[in-house]
């Protein structure tokens, strides 16, 4: 099996030409017009952060905000418990050249998840686009004031349904019923808009690709392989029935910041600054779209994808994983 151990900007490099092909006929989600339910209220027919048609206005006429809880990502997280039942994940880098997981729960609210971590400031750009509600274990005291200050509600240790697992040690032992949160964090507002722009209109047959490496630091690197037509990721600290089903992964190359602080460790703690613009790719049905990501400075701001020739790209209605992979420091590497 050739090997292709490309870089993305030796791909772009390559001039690499992307053969568009007919897709599917199928209408966009952005162009379908909201269902009206009893009362005015307005239904979507697509899930947020899915694209995924809403089979039900019950199901649709949801009181709670889009719930993102952060997840430890380390060996000491193993098992993982609710990953499974996520809409969609987005993975960032942390001090040590770890990661964590802001796990992103809104058309099904589990009964467990966990174990919950700290937030960071990485996570208003991330999670602002659908006006979260986060659920962590706490933060640093400079953190908490720059979440407050965007207004981001967040529900922390010792809120409703939150625990301590007697059969973990701390600090991996947290976990909460995310369906007594729900329960706490009833909220009025419309439909969250849309995460992504979803559908999959004209999209480019891209190469084929079906490993996946993406790198975020020399000490971690997250595998993914397509099988069966999904991606599993090889090196999940989920157990087999509880991983998330990705129907797409997403790199986005990110600038990485400084927070300003150092964690107990001595490490300093970075910042991912998901704003502007910059490379991206697609991975979907065992094929790769290279691509470039662009992002208001607002936090509110919707990620949109754009092709290399400055078509507009949609993503396909499916669970999402997003790696938010450093520019500088990071990699990715595939092979067919």
């Amino acid at each position: 099996m050739r090997r292709l151990a490309l870089t993305l900007s030796a791909l772009t490099a390559s001039g690499l030409m992307l053969t568009a092909c007919g897709g599917s006929s199928s209408s966009s989600p952005q162009s379908e017009s909201p269902q009206q339910v009893e009362g005015g209220q307005s239904i979507p027919q697509f899930w947020p952060l899915t694209g995924l048609k809403v089979a039900s206005t019950k199901t649709a006429a949801l009181d709670h905000p889009v719930l993102v809880a952060k997840m430890d990502n380390t060996v000491s997280s193993q098992p993982q418990v609710g990953l499974s039942k996520a809409d969609m994940v987005v993975e960032e880098l942390v001090e040590g050249g770890l990661t964590r997981l802001a796990a992103f729960y809104y058309s099904g609210i589990p009964g467990n998840v966990g174990p919950i971590r700290s937030m960071r400031a990485s996570d208003i750009d991330v999670v602002s686009p659908v006006h979260a509600t986060m659920v962590t274990s706490g933060a640093a005291g400079r953190t908490i004031a720059r979440i407050r200050g965007a207004h981001i509600p967040f529900y922390g240790e010792g809120s409703p349904g939150m625990y301590r697992s007697s059969q973990r040690g701390a600090p991996y032992n947290l976990l909460v019923h995310l369906n007594e949160i729900a329960k706490a964090a009833k909220a009025k507002a419309a439909t969250p808009p849309a995460y992504l722009q979803w559908g999959d209109k004209g999209l480019p047959k891209g190469i084929k690709v079906t490993t996946i490496g993406a790198q975020f630091s020399g000490g971690h690197t997250t595998q993914w392989k397509f099988e069966n037509g999904s991606y599993h990721n090889l090196n999940s600290n989920a157990p087999a029935g509880d991983q998330f089903p990705a129907t797409n992964v997403l790199v986005l190359r990110v600038r990485e910041g400084n927070a300003g602080y150092l964690d107990p460790a001595g490490n300093p703690v970075p910042e991912t600054l998901l704003k502007g613009k910059g490379n991206a790719l697609l991975f979907h049905d065992g094929r790769m779209i290279a691509a470039n990501w662009h992002k208001g400075h607002k936090p509110t701001a919707q990620i949109t994808l754009t092709t290399k020739k400055g078509q507009k790209l949609e993503v396909p209605a499916g669970h999402t994983w997003i790696e938010l992979v450093p520019a500088d420091g990071g990699n990715v590497v595939f092979k067919k």
